[in-house]
């Protein structure tokens, strides 16, 4: 009788795991309220500078996450970014944002947002206007 109990027990267990892990792997990589967020944190913290559609003083942010540095067909970047090469994935991105100079010292840009929440709201803006 003990045995049967114990292997419902851990049936049960399994079934939970289980079902944790498909409700973490079927959920959006962001929530609809952090791209909204992001947008805002985006327009307050960002549009002095950048537009998602336009190149301005930084280039335009639409297709960002995915796209290789310095890669903004006519954008004039600094030699600091065209040394940095790769593509700008979220990892990188939010590198990135936690300092720029550190990142790529003599670039354009002179940012740093220490808050990872920040960062990570960005970046799910980002990514929601990037292919």
């Amino acid at each position: 009788m003990r045995r049967a109990s114990s292997i419902a027990s851990w049936s049960a267990g399994a079934f939970v795991i289980a079902a944790a892990l498909i409700t973490v792997h079927a959920r959006p990589a962001f929530a609809a309220d952090d791209v909204a967020a992001g947008q805002a944190l985006y327009q307050s913290k960002c549009t002095g500078c950048h537009s998602v559609d336009a190149d301005r003083i930084g280039p335009r942010h639409r297709n960002v996450v995915g796209r290789k540095v310095a890669s903004v067909p006519g954008y004039a970047y600094s030699p600091a970014l065209k040394k940095l090469g790769g593509v700008w994935t979220p990892a990188r991105l939010d590198r990135w944002l936690s300092g720029t100079q550190k990142m790529a010292p003599g670039s354009k840009m002179y940012v740093e947002i220490d808050d990872p929440t920040q960062r990570r709201l960005l970046i799910a803006y980002l990514k929601s206007v990037s292919k």
